[in-house]
């Protein structure tokens, strides 16, 4: 298997973002991305996809949608689009019916910040999910790095020092996330999770003093998503879109933390009787399971089974665990830096039944 190194969910000046298309593929070119996936606010912008390229390198941009409905207040439940054929923000006021359209379009929905809190210092307010009845979307964002911004600005000299001193925002996804996440993978449903860098480039300005605040190649080197696919990237458009897209459905992906230190190479397996099994695969538990986990370095490592943390490893590169019992396995892995453990890598689960 390859892996491909993603960022999703980002803004242009077609809604609420500073930069253009080029401006992302540039930034994205420099922070060493395979991929990217815009996703402006209820506009589908036909154009700008493509690869960009700088040298010998190249990145794929890939155009998404972020669809919520404009005329509600606040503007809650927002669901990231990828892979839809046509236009579907008319239909946000029935976020079912969205979900629903969107399968039919042949696109994946993703719930995006699940708990996004107000933050009264700088009059943002509360736009989490709400509309948890929802059925038949792909997967939920489980890390979104501009909402911690949200979470951790208490006030607003909180809020001036993420400003200032972005390398501290991100600790890990919220409690919230983690613990909705689990509710719906042990009710039964197969739930991708996704890390999202929500990326605006915002320009503040103060008298003499301007800025960007979390530019584009600041998200890019810190929230992705790691993908796992058959083979690397071909240079042909069309067919690694197809491919990108296929492994986000099938959760052959995991959440990562590249700030601190690069997850490239992570990988978690289940070895059974017959087969092999990859994350978002299922395995049968006859004759037993082995699982692989392969850390890129030494780190702190839960691999939890229904959402209970069953084994820790500290200070390990290598961690296996034998099992016989059907379940949702996945692997949590965290790590100091900046003073403080922080989340590094989120799995998906291998489903053993």
């Amino acid at each position: 298997m390859q892996e491909l190194v993603v960022s999703l969910h980002m803004h242009t000046t077609y809604s609420d973002g500073t930069g253009s298309h080029k401006d992302i593929g540039e930034a994205a070119l420099k922070a060493g991305l395979d991929a990217v996936i815009v996703t402006d606010h209820n506009v589908l912008v036909n154009g700008p996809e493509g690869y960009y390229k700088e040298g010998r390198r190249r990145v794929l941009l890939l155009i998404g949608e972020e669809i919520h409905d404009q005329a509600r207040l606040p503007q809650k439940s927002h669901l990231l689009v990828f892979n839809a054929r046509r236009e579907l923000a008319s239909l946000a006021p029935d976020p079912q019916n969205l979900v629903d359209h969107v399968r039919r379009e042949g696109g994946l929905s993703f719930i995006a910040h699940l708990y996004d809190p107000e933050c009264p210092p700088i009059k943002e307010v509360d736009i989490s999910w709400v509309d948890w009845q929802v059925q038949g979307y792909t997967g939920i964002e489980l890390w979104n790095s501009l909402s911690e911004l949200k979470i951790h600005g208490k006030s607003i000299l909180h809020i001036l020092f993420y400003i200032f001193f972005p390398a501290f925002l991100n600790h890990q996804p919220p409690r919230e996330h983690l613990d909705k996440w689990n509710e719906l993978l042990n009710s039964g449903k197969k739930v991708v999770a996704v890390g999202g860098a929500d990326a605006h480039a915002l320009h503040v300005s103060a008298g003499p003093l301007h800025r960007t605040v979390f530019p584009y190649e600041f998200h890019f080197r810190g929230i992705t998503t790691h993908l796992l696919t058959p083979t690397a990237l071909t240079g042909e458009m069309e067919a690694d879109k197809k491919m990108i897209y296929a492994a986000f459905e099938a959760g052959h992906c995991f959440t990562a933390y590249d700030l601190p230190a690069s997850t490239r190479g992570f990988n978690f397996t289940a070895q059974g009787r017959e087969s092999t099994a990859i994350m978002g695969d299922e395995i049968s538990s006859a004759g037993g399971v082995t699982f692989n986990i392969k850390l890129p370095q030494v780190a702190e490592c839960r691999l939890l089974k229904d959402s209970k943390v069953i084994q820790t490893w500290s200070n390990r590169e290598i961690c296996t665990h034998m099992t016989t019992e059907p379940g949702v396995y996945r692997v949590e892995v965290y790590r100091r830096y900046l003073g403080i453990q922080r989340g590094w890598v989120f799995s998906n689960p291998i489903y053993v039944h």
